[in-house]
């Protein structure tokens, strides 16, 4: 390893936020772990004057890992940010929360620019732990949708960011009762309701200790479940503004495709076709269906040929999705994907598998080779 001394990259610290790398001792011995924090500028100081030191592979920005990588690093990549964002969503009342989040976006939006597919692939993928983490999932599947959705509309690029965290930050009031009521089978509780109801303005409370002064960021979640027609709430608006409308389209599409202890995920397509009955004239609407297609990246589908494979990239049209097979035509698994052109007969989509592909499992390393084949 080759040591830069920590005085020199001090411009890389914020006081009270968690640390962007390790911190050693001049002997190389660790001293303050990655994410731990510095409370004060006079502990800053006691580091710098013991000669503290940070290894220079690790003063390479999250974003410049990312405008870097291979296509065949980026799952795992993905994965890295994703488990960030999940770890610092559970620690949204922490000191430095603010700006740990402005850390942490400019990674997670640089992925969404290497690979549209993939990004997508992120919203539609069901971990193992899904009911337990509904909240966290959620927030980010929600914000990744808000985001691409956001760009797909024209809005800028401070705009679109502003999408991505306003939206991630929606439900920060409620993200552990999200979990709960997501393994629930019974109806909320009258204080579970009343939790409910107060959440968007909680949440942007939440924001405003943590430091956020952006009144539209702010503004969007403490109005992203109020409703044209006046039947949302806290308020009852009709007019809640662009980025709430916008947040709560993504919130409502993305729920649709994740499953709870009393109903089953929903097919993408159904997803899709629901929306747009729903609001067929909406423009918000419409970019959303347009970005995410008929087949999605990260949606199970049956082939005409039998076989039930993955979608991993959209295709030359909105038919034909890049499909990596998982199974024979009689059910077995294959030990390895295989890619099928779904634009030739015999392998074209026969249908999306929304509840039926709860029991299909993937390996991390059967995954990666779908995603990367």
């Amino acid at each position: 390893m080759q040591f830069s001394p920590l005085s020199l990259v001090k411009q890389r610290i914020a006081l009270r936020a968690p640390l962007p790398f390790n911190v050693r001792d001049h002997d190389g011995t660790l001293l303050l772990a990655r994410g731990r924090v510095v409370e004060t500028s006079e502990q800053l100081e006691a580091l710098f004057a013991r000669g503290a030191l940070v290894d220079i592979a690790e003063l390479q920005r999250p974003i410049d890992r990312v405008r870097q990588a291979s296509p065949a690093e980026l799952p795992a990549l993905w994965t890295r940010c994703l488990d960030e964002v999940a770890e610092l969503l559970g620690k949204a009342a922490d000191a430095g929360f603010r700006d740990a989040l402005e850390a942490v976006t400019p990674a997670v939006l640089a992925l969404v620019d290497r690979d549209k597919d993939l990004a997508i692939f992120q919203v539609l993928r069901q971990d193992g732990n899904a009911l337990v983490q509904y909240g966290i999932n959620h927030s980010t599947h929600a914000a990744i949708t808000a985001h691409l959705v956001a760009r797909r509309l024209g809005w800028s690029a401070d705009e679109s960011q502003r999408a991505f965290k306003a939206t991630l930050t929606m439900n920060l009031a409620m993200l552990e009762l999200q979990g709960t009521l997501a393994q629930q089978t019974t109806p909320p509780t009258p204080a579970q309701r009343e939790a409910i109801h107060a959440h968007p303005q909680r949440s942007r409370e939440m924001l405003e200790r943590s430091g956020v002064i952006d009144g539209d960021w702010l503004t969007g979640v403490a109005r992203h479940h109020e409703k044209p027609d006046g039947s949302g709430y806290p308020l009852g608006l009709r007019d809640s503004g662009d980025l709430a409308a916008l947040i709560l389209r993504a919130d409502i599409y993305t729920a649709k495709l994740s499953s709870r202890a009393t109903r089953e995920a929903m097919a993408a397509d159904k997803a899709g076709r629901m929306m747009f009955m729903q609001e067929p004239g909406h423009p918000m609407v419409s970019a959303l269906v347009k970005e995410f297609g008929i087949y999605p990246p990260g949606c199970f589908v049956k082939l005409m040929s039998g076989e039930t494979g993955l979608v991993v990239k959209c295709g030359a049209t909105v038919m034909t999705p890049v499909v990596a097979v998982l199974t024979t035509p009689y059910g077995s698994r294959l030990q390895q994907p295989l890619r099928r052109d779904t634009s030739q007969r015999e392998y074209a989509v026969h249908s999306v598998l929304g509840a039926q592909a709860a029991s299909i499992t993937l390996s991390p390393q059967v995954l990666h080779a779908a995603l990367v084949a």
